[in-house]
């Protein structure tokens, strides 16, 4: 194919529009990728000719499959489970599973997709995918969510293994969750492996996981201030969420000497203007992880914060914004707030939070941007080196843990200033994310030939 004749961006959006009818999420990652992806390949004809981005773009395989489990008044319930498993280019396919009604097709495609850079980003030998079912396990007894996990699990255990595919929690999907799956993988299979990632430190799990989300997100929030010679300590920070993420974020934050004003659950935020410190932030990861509450019940226990139903933290004036939630949970208009609020660095610990309009809006105001696929890599960058741990039979200490993902995270953040630097003094992370990611990928995919 002669160089004048390759496809345009409009052209090839197109197509994956025409070829993924009804996925908008998943055409809105695609897209977000090409733009930066088609300006750095235009002169590289070793990457138009052989098709890559198109290659990128189509999984590798999807799989569905309906699971069935009885609840507790005995009657049968059916849902869709997934596996998208979408390039392996570099490495075993590896992303987490995601259990929430908005799970669809398109969703866990557009986060196998961005999983794909990510997992390049970190450096580490994982390709891209994602899997999940629309259940919902808020308000379901231990033993409804133990059957619908073993009988997820007895679907999908054929699609996977620890050089194949190795999955690991999301959304909906925490300890408890991995535990039952794994289990019930090791009884189906009579293999001890690490086929799962997010496990308990009693069989194979990894130091530091828990964390390492969050805490990576504000590592690398860290390192874009370091690089305009700039600090976290006396900062604000309004936080989304208020599950695993966003809590090791508030608590990483805190450590770093600012301020975490906002958390939120799909109900509504809390603002507390005196700053949610570790004492309040240990209170709500109770709250959540034992109790399984809402984030409003924080209002009754610690005077001076006001909550706010069925709204987003995004009004609140801050200095540093981290959506720790979920998708296109900051759109134009909120972005628009951050901005006029005086924000000055967003890191995303969410995939894909924020919307393609909103972040124009960061990169026109030349606002610090990290994306998630950057700034969230923090936690399958652990849960590689989980799987480095199980395939040795070994264990790190949590201090050699942490070492280690500070490098990692500051390693990201390297390799998006390369590809990113506009040469004005601003870093268009998303771009250079976008770039590293590919190249990696791409090169990988070069080698193999046509496959």
């Amino acid at each position: 194919m002669a160089v004048s004749d390759h496809v345009d961006l409009e052209t090839f959006i197109g197509g994956v529009k025409k070829r993924n009818p009804g996925q908008p999420e998943f055409v809105q990652a695609v897209q977000e990728v090409a733009q930066d992806v088609f300006e750095f390949i235009e002169d590289k004809e070793q990457y138009h000719s052989a098709q890559i981005l198109r290659r990128i773009a189509e999984p590798d395989r999807v799989i569905s499959f309906r699971v069935c489990w009885e609840d507790d008044n005995h009657n049968v319930r059916v849902q869709r489970g997934y596996r998208i498993q979408n390039n392996n280019a570099i490495g075993p396919y590896k992303g987490g599973i995601r259990f929430h009604p908005s799970v669809t097709e398109s969703v866990l495609k557009f986060l196998a997709f961005e999983q794909t850079f990510k997992n390049s980003l970190t450096g580490l030998p994982m390709g891209g995918g994602k899997g999940g079912a629309n259940f919902n396990p808020k308000g379901k007894s231990d033993a409804e969510v133990m059957r619908f996990c073993q009988s997820f699990m007895t679907e999908l255990y054929r699609h996977i293994g620890p050089d194949t595919d190795v999955p690991a929690g999301d959304i909906g999907v925490g300890g408890r969750e991995i535990g039952y799956m794994f289990g019930q993988y090791k009884r189906i299979t009579n293999r001890w492996e690490g086929v799962l990632t997010g496990k308990g430190l009693e069989y194979g799990g990894s130091q530091m996981r828990p964390e390492a989300t969050g805490y990576g997100a504000v590592y690398f929030m860290e390192n874009m201030l370091k690089h305009k010679k700039d600090v976290i300590e006396g900062k604000t920070a309004v936080i989304s969420g208020s599950g695993n993420v966003a809590t090791h974020a508030a608590e990483q934050i805190t450590k770093q000497g600012g301020k975490v004003l906002t958390l939120s659950d799909s109900g509504g935020f809390i603002h507390d203007p005196d700053g949610i410190n570790q004492e309040k932030i240990d209170w709500i990861k109770n709250l959540k992880n034992v109790k399984r509450g809402r984030i409003s019940e924080y209002c009754d226990e610690f005077k001076g914060a006001s909550y706010h139903e069925g709204k987003r933290p995004w009004s609140v004036a801050c200095d540093l914004a981290l959506p720790c939630a979920t998708q296109n949970e900051l759109n134009e208009d909120e972005a628009k707030m951050l901005v006029s609020n005086g924000v000055i660095a967003v890191s995303e610990g969410a995939n894909m939070p924020t919307t393609l309009e909103g972040v124009h809006v960061f990169h026109d105001a030349k606002i610090m941007y990290g994306p998630g696929k950057a700034a969230n890599a923090g936690g399958v960058a652990v849960s590689g080196l989980e799987m480095s741990q199980n395939a040795e039979r070994i264990s790190w200490n949590h201090a050699r843990l942490g070492e280690m993902l500070t490098e990692l995270m500051e390693g990201i953040h390297g390799k998006c200033v390369e590809y990113g630097d506009q040469g004005d003094g601003y870093v268009d992370y998303v771009k250079g994310a976008n770039i590293a990611g590919f190249k990696k990928v791409a090169d990988a995919m070069l080698a193999y030939g046509v496959v």
